[in-house]
């Protein structure tokens, strides 16, 4: 994350001057445009006080699959449908991961902790070998937490990990440690909401007050009611923060902060962080 200034969500360069990325247009400013437009009601439904169509005759909202359904193209008329995406119907939308090796200068000891891991000297580790790995120097996390980590350092969804985005984990942790230690001001092991706001603008994220809320809503382990994130969920949440931001920063080709998705490519961009 190294030259992303402080307040704002983008490298310097591009970036709009006094719009730093994710904060809110200025009052009475247009809104943005909406990703994805939907249609003006449920669209697997008809509309209010109309009865459902009888079986064998749709309405432009019928079942998944129909002509009109949320998603769904519109059928072809001259132009022959264009070629299923790669990989076909069942098949992976993510790259495959390739054999990698660390960067030149990696600390030793980052060498000699993924060796240990990789019992079967295969060149990769598993979800539960980078636990353990991790947790040798004092990193202890949950699988969905090590699930994050391989999902953004690799873009795929193998869940194992090389010699190269393993020291780019590493690297990555000891940074954000230093950061949490920084704005854990009182010693507490936690992170209060406006310490955490602090901390993502150092990372170069400027969230929204509601943004904000919800984080620490979602990774406070007391439910929200001591508002304040302990370490391993506030790397989660910077796992999050970061992650989503990427993947909207690949479509927001102008630095607009505004950007427009596809049906396909907003569920491929949102799930993979769902579900890890």
């Amino acid at each position: 994350m190294s030259g992303y200034p402080p307040g704002s969500g983008y490298p310097h360069y591009g970036a709009p001057p006094g719009n730093p990325y994710g904060v809110p247009p200025p009052y009475g400013a247009a809104p943005p445009s909406p990703y994805v437009s939907a249609p003006p009601y449920a669209p697997s439904a008809p509309p209010a006080g109309e009865k459902p169509p009888k079986e064998g005759k749709t309405h432009g909202y019928g079942g998944y699959g129909q002509p009109g359904y949320y998603g769904q193209p519109p059928p072809a008329t001259s132009a022959p449908a264009p070629p299923p995406p790669s990989g076909g119907y069942g098949g992976s939308p993510f790259p495959a991961l390739m054999p990698s090796a660390f960067p030149p200068g990696t600390d030793p000891n980052v060498v000699a902790c993924f060796q240990a891991a990789d019992r079967d000297g295969s060149g990769f580790i598993d979800d539960k070998e980078l636990q353990q790995a991790l947790s040798s120097y004092n990193q202890s996390f949950s699988l969905r937490t090590v699930h994050l980590l391989m999902y953004l350092f690799t873009s795929s969804n193998v869940r194992k990990i090389g010699p190269k985005e393993f020291t780019a984990v590493f690297y990555s942790l000891q940074n954000w440690r230093a950061i949490f230690e920084t704005f854990d001001r009182d010693r507490s092991g936690k992170i209060d909401t406006m310490e955490l706001r602090e901390a993502l603008l150092s990372l170069g994220f400027s969230v929204s007050p509601a943004v904000l809320d919800l984080l620490v809503t979602k990774f406070d382990k007391s439910g929200g009611k001591s508002k304040a994130i302990e370490y391993d969920n506030f790397i989660e949440c910077c796992l999050m923060v970061k992650g989503l931001t990427e993947k909207f920063k690949e479509k927001d080709t102008k630095y607009s902060g505004s950007a427009t998705f596809t049906y396909e490519s907003f569920m491929l961009t949102v799930l993979p962080f769902l579900i890890a």
